[in-house]
């Protein structure tokens, strides 16, 4: 059964190490949305560095394992540096389009989708990307940025889609479908969208 990679980015206003209060209310809710979300059905994985607690001193350097090297799409001008860099990703599986719409859709991550313009600038990019991948396969960081960028240059398609506009793995559209009526008021998949409010990279 093939399962649903989730890629998300954003870029911050200010650099993660800002010791501002918006920056560590954004930690904390990070920290709060993920404990969730790692309860939630249907949740299978997330990207996590290997080597974070052995010095590696931003995502850039990190060993992620199977979720290959570190990447950003194309349009992240910011610094890469431990004292630089502005941006949060995300990287998981799920089982089910619904289940990853339930999750970020409910709980500390919705009121992080809330306030995600006070950490997050505006853009015309899109915040996240789904895409089917077989069982077992573990998507890469990558893959996702290669996706995120199709997405941006070509629209939803079954190579890369979003909660309102969705394929199953088949490659047939559907739309909002089985995800509830309030996929029809997410966010617009040119603005951050889920996933693009929830914490640090990872």
């Amino acid at each position: 059964m093939p399962h649903l990679a989730l890629y998300t980015f954003g870029v911050l206003k200010s650099a993660l190490t800002d010791a501002g209060r918006l920056t560590q209310e954004f930690h904390e809710s990070g920290e709060a949305a993920y404990r969730e979300i790692g309860r939630h059905p249907g949740y299978i994985a997330r990207a996590e560095a290997a080597d974070r607690s052995l010095g590696a001193r931003t995502d850039f350097d990190a060993d992620w394992g199977a979720w290959g090297e570190f990447a950003v799409p194309s349009w992240y001008g910011k610094g890469r540096t431990a004292e630089t860099i502005a941006l949060a990703a995300t990287l998981s599986l799920w089982t089910d389009l619904r289940s990853a719409f339930d999750a970020v859709h409910t709980g500390p991550h919705r009121a992080a989708l809330g306030r995600r313009y006070d950490w997050f600038e505006r853009t015309a990019h899109p915040g996240h990307v789904f895409w089917w991948v077989p069982d077992g396969t573990t998507p890469t960081w990558q893959e996702g940025v290669t996706r995120l960028e199709h997405l941006h240059d070509h629209g939803p398609a079954p190579y890369a889609f979003t909660f309102r506009h969705s394929f199953d793995p088949a490659g047939t559209a559907t739309g909002a479908e089985g995800v509830g009526a309030a996929a029809l008021v997410s966010p617009s998949p040119r603005q951050p969208g889920p996933g693009s409010g929830h914490g640090r990279t990872g």
